[in-house]
Formats: structure tokens, sequence, C-alpha cells
């Protein structure tokens, strides 16, 4: 047995990994990653990367550079140009980011489903019962970066998002383990939720992204602000900002979760279900042959 199978084995038993994630000071040890991550030495990067790659498989073949400042530069890398197909067809929308299908499936109302036997009510997560009524009987997909992963996240398809709100909050580990032990886990931790209108029907769309012990900031090119910890307001942000299918729209600092909620009208792409690998730009939803009409609450 391997160094590092050794460490996966340890890490990944359940009650040590709850123990090592979440019964520490989340805050402030996600505080501190923030300013380590950022440090430009070449033996602290060197060291970080090297440790990094101990406890996740990470593959740096398809980063736009080889060569990084620092763990944070490596983790917040882009991909080289042709990386990440984006599925073309407008009835799509694309998943926004790399990530691992969590719970997904229908809304029962405003209702979904952390993990089994872990339901949450959308109005809770998003802080706002009119902003949950309008994807009532909708379509939810709930997708986890791991830490190897790409962190950037891009739009779902062509359109304008109208507005983000930033609810502060706790940072839970956001895996698996944590998921099955710590109800309305989402509604606790700290969130940013972007809802756009898309230029193909007319529909809200929405993303949330959930921020995780170490993961506790995010960044949008349309808002001249970082999104962490210490942000103090305003946290309703209305924006107009046009967006191509496939565009850019930030990073997490460090990744996490993001759960993509559609009204109804949309269905699961297939292939897409619990334990699903995806790409950002891979088909995720898809709109019904009967969609396209705007639900305003």
């Amino acid at each position: 047995m391997t160094v590092r199978e050794l460490l996966a084995r340890v890490v990944l038993q359940e009650d040590v990994n709850f123990l090592l994630t979440n019964r520490v000071p989340r805050h402030a040890l996600t505080r501190f990653m923030g300013w380590f991550s950022a440090i430009e030495q070449p033996w602290v990067r060197d060291l970080s990367i090297a440790t990094w790659k101990l406890f996740a498989d990470l593959d740096l073949s398809d980063a736009r550079r080889s060569e990084f400042r620092s763990l944070h530069d490596c983790f917040t890398r882009e991909l080289r140009e042709g990386a990440r197909p984006v599925d073309p067809r407008p009835d799509i929308l694309a998943s926004p980011c790399d990530g691992i299908v969590g719970a997904c499936g229908s809304l029962a109302g405003v209702e979904m489903i952390q993990a089994k036997g872990f339901p949450y009510a959308l109005d809770d997560l998003l802080g706002d019962a009119g902003a949950a009524e309008r994807y009532r009987d909708g379509r939810y997909v709930t997708l986890r970066l791991t830490s190897a992963m790409y962190h950037r996240f891009h739009a779902p398809a062509d359109g304008t998002v109208r507005q983000v709100t930033y609810i502060s909050g706790d940072t839970w580990n956001v895996n698996p383990i944590a998921l099955r032990r710590v109800r309305r886990l989402f509604c606790k931790n700290e969130r940013v939720a972007i809802e756009m209108t898309l230029d193909a029907g007319g529909e809200r769309l929405m993303l949330v992204a959930v921020a995780a012990i170490l993961v506790a900031s995010v960044r949008l090119h349309f808002l001249d602000v970082l999104l962490h910890l210490r942000y103090r307001g305003p946290n309703v942000m209305a924006c107009r900002a046009r967006l191509a299918k496939g565009t850019e729209m930030g990073w997490f600092e460090h990744g996490s979760t993001i759960i993509v909620l559609a009204p109804p009208g949309f269905s699961l792409c297939d292939g897409i279900a619990e334990g699903t690998r995806v790409r950002m730009g891979q088909a995720l939803l898809r709109r019904d042959c009967h969609a396209g009409v705007t639900r305003d609450v």
C-alpha cells in the first residue's frame, strides 16, 4: 500500500473525516488557508502542491499554464483553449462547472433533497420566499467540486444576470459524509445566489454557489467585489450583465458546490444522475418542447 493510499484510507474513514473537517475552528482555519494559499514563495508553493497531490488526483494537463505563483494561483487556474467544449444546442442548459452530481431531480413544491432523508426548503436556501416561488415544482442539480477539479464556473446559456444575493453563514464541509450528518447544511453555509434571465424562452435560472471550509470566497467578473466571510454588504446587488453561453462568470477561491435551479419546463439530460461526473459545458438540463413562458412572482 502506498503512502497516498494509506492516507486516503484514514481520511475517508467517516468519523475521522467528519472530525478533521468539521470539529475544528472552521472560520479561523478558512481565513488562515486564504492567507497561506496566496504566499508566493517557491518552496511554500511546491510543498503545498506536492502535499495536495498526496490527497487528490490533481491533473494539470488541461491547465493554460504549467507554472504557478502560489497554491491559490494553481487552485484558481484557467484552462487551455478548447479543453471544455460547450454544448451549443439552444434548448440545452450546460453544466456551469466540473463536478460530481449529488442530489438532483424535481422539487416537491419548494422542497429539495440534500442527501437521502435530509430535505430542505428552497426559501431557506435563498433567504427569499418570492424567489423560491419562481422555481416551485422545477428542477435542480447539485454539483460538488472536489479539491482537484477546475474551480471556475460559466454561464449555462445565453442570458442576463439580473441579481446577485450574498448570504453570510458557516463553513461546514460539503462532502457526502457531512451532507449525511448535518441537516440543512447548504442553508447554514455562506452562499451566493446568482439569478439570470435566459434569452431563449425568458425563464429565470438560479445558480447558488455554496462555500465550505477552506472555501469561503467567490469572485464574480461582473461585480467589483470579493464575496467572503468579512464582506459586510450590500447583500442584494442588482446587476445587468449580458453573458453568452460558456462565458466565464467567476470562480471559487478554493472550490465547493453549485446548485442549479430551473423552473418547470426543464428535464434532466440523459446520463445525469447521482454520482455522475460532469464537465463544464456538458448537457445538464433540457428545455421541454412546450416550455418558454416566464414565471415572475
